[in-house]
């Protein structure tokens, strides 16, 4: 981690000895309240079926159920939480309505391989497969592209994020909202957005402009939006990044109009979410000032894509531009930026040039953002309705960082009794405590999200990915600390 000024080191060595007696608690961000461990697979289709084994192996908290008997499936009755996954043949046949009353927290998932609804919209599709309505979410399955096993992991997890947002999750900036129309897109870009936000944001899908008017604002109609309040209404202030096509249903028609619509409204009343523009269509070229490009299907661009996601959705790092886009800071951790907020606080020419930039990431609540993302819920609250100018801003930052970073001197994590305050008790704790202890920890993010923290942000992101049980979880997560550690001490950190 980088060094501080001697005069903010000085004042961080105080707040480390007045809370040496005292220790905090961690608090770890969970954005689902609901886990999803129950999943019940109605499926004509013996290629979807065998797809189970690839879904164990991720998701091994995952009870899997194989149903073949459309009145079993009626009659099924799960004790928690349950995503039901049907094929076309399954989905047609089962009484739906029943499962629903007999399931209070049941999602239905239709997994397609109808080409038909690979590539229409949901009326579309609707009329010449009724089935389809039947379903929460649709999903795009192939026998090569879109193979079951390599989506089916990302199905249940949009099937958990999905029933949290909508019932409930209260957790604030943690969904990146997609609006398309073609279930195919679901299935080829959700594995991918997974892989680079893990467990550290939820997803939301729409399908239609009505629908969007409806979850981003609470209203039927543009009109009826409130330019005062509408931060209180519907879930636009939760995003943290608007992922959307230019060609989707707006009324009864498929236009282009509906993209461009919805980029201008969430420019207009949240700019501080960075939009990602899906599309191949020479319309979107137009909008390029509005968002990121993303060419559907160029892989090319997927790469490009992961490092817009982590530098302005606030994953990553805090990178800083100024007025003509040119990047001039970048921060890694809270500490970092606690050293860029020093450098502000000067009353030299490139520090008022730094505060002015740094005046506008306040006022679209940047800090807030980062801060949030990075597990500093608490903070980023208490920091949000602050509304400070120039050197009154980076003041109030730079105290609340310091006090934060003091305070996680003293915040512990624990696990089953036993209190890790460093790397090096972190990696004893993997290698002895029972795997049963370890798994939840990892399942729900909470190692990475106190290790953000402690400002190991690397560290966090090798073990984010890493899911299993048994001894190998813990001995996999503890031999990537010890690398880390070694690689730390390299740094002289």
């Amino acid at each position: 981690m980088p060094t501080l000024s001697s005069s903010a080191a000085k004042s961080y060595r105080e707040m480390i000895r007045k809370s040496r007696l005292e220790e905090y608690p961690f608090a770890p961000r969970i954005i689902n309240s609901i886990k999803l461990r129950q999943a019940a697979l109605i499926a004509a289709d013996a290629q979807l079926r065998d797809s189970r084994k690839k879904l164990e192996e991720d998701m091994p908290w995952l009870k899997m159920d194989i149903l073949y008997d459309p009145q079993a499936v009626a009659n099924y009755r799960a004790p928690q939480a349950c995503v039901f996954l049907f094929d076309d043949t399954a989905l047609a046949m089962v009484d739906t309505e029943k499962i629903r009353a007999g399931n209070k927290d049941a999602i239905l998932v239709l997994i397609s391989y109808q080409p038909f609804v690979h590539c229409s919209p949901p009326q579309a599709a609707g009329q010449k497969f009724p089935y389809t309505a039947k379903a929460d979410l649709v999903f795009a399955v192939s026998r090569d592209e879109f193979a079951p096993h390599k989506i089916l992991p990302s199905v249940v997890r949009a099937a958990e994020d999905w029933l949290n947002i909508k019932k409930y999750s209260e957790a604030r900036r943690y969904i990146f909202y997609i609006v398309d129309d073609e279930p195919r897109w679901f299935s080829q870009f959700l594995p991918v957005l997974y892989g680079i936000i893990g467990q550290r944001a939820d997803v939301m899908i729409s399908r239609t402009y009505e629908e969007s008017l409806a979850f981003l604002f609470d209203v039927a109609e543009e009109s009826q939006i409130d330019d005062k309040n509408y931060c209180w209404h519907g879930r636009g202030d939760d995003v943290v990044c608007l992922i959307t096509d230019i060609f989707f249903p707006k009324g009864p028609e498929l236009q282009s109009q509906a993209g461009r619509d919805l980029i201008g409204l969430v420019n207009r009343y949240y700019p501080r979410v960075p939009v990602i523009i899906a599309s191949k269509a020479k319309e979107a070229q137009k909008l390029k000032d509005s968002g990121f490009i993303l060419p559907k299907g160029d892989p090319g661009s997927l790469g490009k894509l992961k490092q817009y996601i982590l530098d302005l959705t606030g994953l990553g790092d805090f990178p800083i531009f100024d007025h003509e886009g040119q990047e001039i800071r970048r921060a890694k951790d809270i500490q970092s930026l606690c050293q860029i907020l020093v450098e502000a606080e000067r009353d030299t020419r490139p520090g008022r040039l730094l505060r002015k930039v740094l005046e506008s990431y306040g006022e679209n609540d940047k800090f807030s953002t980062w801060l949030y993302m990075h597990g500093y819920r608490e903070l980023g609250d208490r920091l949000r309705p602050l509304r400070r100018e120039g050197r009154q801003l980076i003041t109030l930052l730079k105290n609340s960082f310091q006090a934060e970073m003091a305070r996680m001197e003293r915040t512990p994590l624990i696990i089953d009794g036993q209190k890790i305050f460093s790397l090096a008790d972190l990696q004893a704790s993997l290698r002895t405590l029972s795997p049963d202890q370890i798994q939840p920890f990892s399942d729900n993010d909470i190692i990475s999200s106190w290790l953000d923290r402690k400002g190991y942000p690397e560290l966090a992101e090798a073990l984010r990915p890493i899911h299993g049980s048994g001894p190998k979880l813990g001995q996999t997560l503890a031999q990537i600390v010890e690398e880390w550690i070694g690689l730390y001490q390299s740094r002289g950190l």
